[in-house]
Order: structure tokens, then C-alpha cells, then sequence
């Protein structure tokens, strides 16, 4: 579980580590600040991508050859992207980085299923809340390192790390290969991959409401500094706090799921906690058109964010139950969507910027809504 975590971790840090470094990254390449906000949509889009392209090559190679592949690739990129000489080049660098960390995690969720079984949903919970400590750190680390060199510094603990956990996989990770599809021809081998996924009724609702969770989440981590910072005039330390508290919160959201969720299922899971949800999102709104303290979206966020921390591994669960031979593919499908979707909470964000948290609120809420549509339509095949 650990090493499952620390892989996992890859993204996490890869995202986070460089964000305090943002203003001296664009003041050393001399380019605009704004070119470099956008590198984490980028990042998002790219990784993304990497799991569309390498999903049902991992169902044909193998989980642990795709994880070489994955995590060589992100280490050779990282490299690159601290030898960067102008934006263009980091963000280049930075996007093939991204697609070869998508080919390395997407590998995790069908391992996991393979070796829990009808307890994935136990599995899933565990190596996410580990994984969670990576967020919560990777800010830290990134500005303890520009404290003592540059940010080049960054990149270069980014590519060690992946070499340790190459290593590591190399020696520790379960060689448990299934039957796979045929990898004789490229065309044939992703259009039946992919379509066996989508065409599934069952789980394009589970996918649909992933995908609005995952939407909803990225919100939250992509305005929750600016609400915090700009909107309130909190300091950086005190959001450090109100970030690392959530993140605790994530942990201990995931692990209760995992206990509850054994016995009760996880469909049944995702219904209770749409209501809680929605609680949380309705007195977010409200705080947030009322311009209450800051304190009151607090109280909303926190627990709000837990619930749809256990949303997504609840339908990532049940995805994961319909496809236990395509199991890359699907875990695919499931990351295109949700980073796809992560990655234009930020322009949105900024287009419906009016200075408050208002937009914020609503975008927030709206998520939870559309969640509830999805699970509780009418037409819902789901059992």
C-alpha cells in the first residue's frame, strides 16, 4: 500500500511542488505570470491525455511495464523541464511530463482491483488517504527548497523521486497480469477498448458523476487560495493552515468510507452522501451570497470536500467492478474526464470572476446539483 501511495503521489507532487515558485519561474525564463498559471490547466489537460493514449496499452502490455514506461518518461521530462531556457520550452516540457505521469498512476486503481477484489473500495480509500499527505507537504517542500536554492531545485527532487520509486517498482510491484486484448493493431485496439467502456449504460452514469465530483473538487483547488488570500485578506500561513486542515479531513473522510462503504455498498454510499453534500453546498451558498466571514465557508468547505473526496472513490469503485480484465482503459476513461473536466474550473473561475466568492459559491453548488440529477434520475439502471 505505501508504494502504491508513493506512485500515486507522483502527480500530486508534480502539481503542487512548483507553485510557490510561480513568480520566479517567470521572472528567470522572462516571461509572462499569466503563461505560467496556465501551465497547471496545461498540466491537467496533458495528463489527461496520457491516460487516454496509454490506457489500453497497459490492458495489452502489462500494469508493470506501462509503470516503467510511465515513470522513466516523467523522470527524463523533469530533468528537461529544469533546463528550460524560455516559457515555451517549460511548458512543453512540462506537458510531455504530465503525459508520462498519467501513464504511470493510471496503473494503481486496476492493481488495487486485482488484489482486493470485492474490497476494493477498502483499497481505493487507504492508498488515497495516504497519498493526501503529498498535497498536503508539497507546497512546503517547494518553498523550503526556493529558500535554500532555485527553483530549478524543484524539478531535479521531482526526477530523483520518480528514479527511487522506479526502483523500488522494479524489485516490489505485483507482476499480476490478466488475459489482455490483442496489441497487434493500434485502431482495432483502442476503439474496442473504449467502446466496451462508454457503450456500458451501467457505468456511464457512474463516469458522469466522477466526472461532476472531480469538477467540483478542482473548483475548490483551484479558487481556494484566491477566496481565502484576496477575497477575506487572510495571510498565507493561515491559509496553509485552513489547506492542511482539509486535507486532514480528506484522510479521515476516505478512511470512514472505507470501513462503511465494505458493508453497505458502494452505490448506497454515494446516495447518503449526495444529502450531506448538499447541506454543506446549499449553507456554502448562502454564506457566500450573504458576504458572511470567511469562517462560515469554512464550515461549508471542510466537510463539503470530504464528501466528494468518498464520491469519487465510491464510483471509481463500482467502474472498477464492471472491468476487472480492462482495467488501464478504464481507469483511463475515468482520468480523462475527471482531469479534462479539473482543467477548465480555472478559466471558468476567471470569467465569472466579480471580485467575491459568489461565483466560487455557485460553480460549487451547481456541481453538487447536477451530481444529484445524474444519481437519482429517473432512468437510473443503477442497482
Amino acid at each position: 500500500m505505501p508504494l502504491f501511495a508513493a506512485i500515486s503521489a507522483v502527480t500530486p507532487l508534480a502539481i503542487d511542488m512548483y507553485l510557490p515558485a510561480m513568480p520566479k519561474i517567470a521572472e528567470s525564463l522572462n516571461t509572462d505570470i499569466g503563461l505560467l498559471q496556465n501551465s497547471l490547466s496545461i498540466y491537467l489537460f496533458a495528463y489527461a491525455l496520457g491516460m487516454f493514449i496509454f490506457g489500453p496499452l497497459a490492458d495489452s502490455i502489462g500494469r508493470k511495464k506501462m509503470l516503467i514506461i510511465g515513470l522513466s518518461g516523467f523522470s527524463i521530462f523533469s530533468l528537461l523541464v529544469a533546463s528550460s531556457t524560455t516559457g515555451d520550452e517549460f511548458l512543453i516540457y512540462r506537458s510531455l511530463q504530465a503525459i508520462f505521469g498519467g501513464a504511470s498512476t493510471l496503473v494503481i486503481p486496476g492493481t488495487i482491483r486485482l488484489l482486493f477484489g470485492k474490497d476494493t473500495v477498502k483499497g481505493l480509500s487507504y492508498v488515497s488517504s495516504i497519498m493526501m499527505i503529498a498535497p498536503m507537504l508539497a507546497p512546503t517542500i517547494g518553498g523550503l527548497i526556493l529558500e535554500v536554492t532555485e527553483w530549478r531545485m524543484i524539478f531535479y527532487v521531482l526526477a530523483m523521486y520518480s528514479v527511487v520509486i522506479l526502483l523500488l517498482c522494479l524489485r516490489y510491484f505485483p507482476d499480476l497480469e490478466q488475459k489482455s486484448i490483442s496489441f497487434s493493431s493500434f485502431k482495432q485496439l483502442y476503439l474496442a477498448s473504449y467502446n466496451r467502456i462508454l457503450s456500458n449504460k451501467r457505468t456511464r452514469r457512474y463516469l458522469m458523476i466522477s466526472m461532476l465530483a472531480s469538477f467540483t473538487f478542482f473548483t475548490y483547488l483551484t479558487g481556494i487560495s484566491f477566496i481565502y488570500i484576496t477575497v477575506f485578506g487572510l495571510s498565507e500561513s493561515m491559509f496553509g493552515i485552513l489547506f492542511g486542515i482539509n486535507v486532514l479531513v480528506l484522510i479521515f473522510a476516505n478512511l470512514t468510507n472505507a470501513k462503511i462503504a465494505v458493508k453497505f455498498g458502494a452505490n448506497r454510499m454515494i446516495s447518503s452522501i449526495w444529502f450531506i453534500a448538499f447541506i454543506f453546498s446549499s449553507f456554502l451558498l448562502i454564506s457566500a451570497w450573504k458576504e458572511l466571514d470567511w469562517i462560515y465557508l469554512v464550515v461549508g468547505l471542510i466537510p463539503l470536500m470530504g464528501c466528494l473526496m468518498a464520491t469519487i472513490i465510491n464510483t471509481d469503485t463500482e467502474i472498477l467492478k464492471e472491468f476487472a480484465q480492462h482495467t488501464g482503459t478504464a481507469t483511463a476513461v475515468i482520468g480523462t474526464l475527471r482531469f479534462g473536466s479539473g482543467a477548465i474550473a480555472g478559466p471558468l473561475l476567471a470569467f465569472f470572476y466579480d471580485g467575491s466568492a459568489k461565483p466560487f459559491a455557485v460553480m460549487i453548488f451547481s456541481g453538487i446539483i447536477l451530481i444529484g440529477i445524474v444519481h437519482f434520475s429517473r432512468n437510473n439502471t443503477v442497482k
